[in-house]
């Protein structure tokens, strides 16, 4: 039977998880028991004694982590880097958005905004935070539509949303959602480019082969793949 490694994973690196699961299978005879989420979800689930082989998360909070001897240090290797974008089910009009007055404009328009928590997440609490400088999160605040992370807020969006709401999250969440589409970055003003990077756990039960899939997930080998799931160098 083959062995389980146990993976707590930011929801931005799912698409690219998933991607790879039977490449793990077949080069290191292991099946993935992963939990994906929002990074405060999965710094929450460690702490609360969740079987963990490696997590990936931000960079920061890797380090962090590592800091308090939760991961070892000396196991980070970066996925890249993530920007954080707007989305729009697929095939619905594209209003403009370069600029911050015309994504207020579209915010306004639109009758649902979709994106992850607010409190844990990564692009969740950046976007609030814009919806503020913006002048407009009270405005909107009946119109905010919150999910426990960017996976299910898209998802929700293609299932639930209209042609007039509009999403955000990660880049990597939206372009491995089925039925939204990637339509713009944050202005320059707005924007966040987040880096991912995996690391062991202190307490891995099986660091060789967990060692062996962070290989794969930030080698040059999986490169293209990094790409097309929207991940940056």
């Amino acid at each position: 039977m083959p062995a389980s490694l146990h993976l707590l994973c930011a929801g931005a690196a799912q698409g690219l998880v998933k991607a790879l699961e039977a490449r793990l299978l077949a080069e290191a005879g292991a099946t993935l028991d992963a939990r994906f989420g929002a990074v405060g979800a999965m710094k929450e689930a460690l702490l609360a004694g969740a079987a963990c082989d490696l997590m990936v998360l931000t960079d920061k909070m890797i380090g962090e982590m590592a800091a308090a001897g939760l991961l070892r240090g000396d196991t980070r290797a970066a996925l890249g880097r993530v920007r954080t974008g707007i989305a729009l089910r697929s095939g619905a009009a594209w209003p403009e958005l370069g600029t911050p007055e015309a994504l207020r404009a579209a915010l306004l328009a639109a009758d649902a905004v979709y994106f992850p928590d607010a409190l844990r997440s990564t692009a969740g609490i950046h976007f609030a935070a814009v919806l503020r400088q913006l002048g407009i999160h009270d405005q909107l605040e009946a119109r905010l539509r919150t999910f426990p992370n960017g996976a299910t807020a898209m998802r929700e969006l293609a299932l639930h949303g209209t042609p007039r709401s509009i999403g955000c999250t990660q880049v990597t969440e939206i372009k491995y959602t089925p039925g939204v589409e990637l339509v713009a970055l944050l202005p320059a003003r707005f924007e966040l480019a987040t880096t991912y990077t995996a690391a062991l756990s202190a307490t891995a039960a099986d660091p060789a082969r967990a060692a062996r899939f962070i290989a794969m997930l930030t080698g040059s080998d999986t490169r293209a793949l990094r790409d097309a799931a929207g991940f940056e160098n």
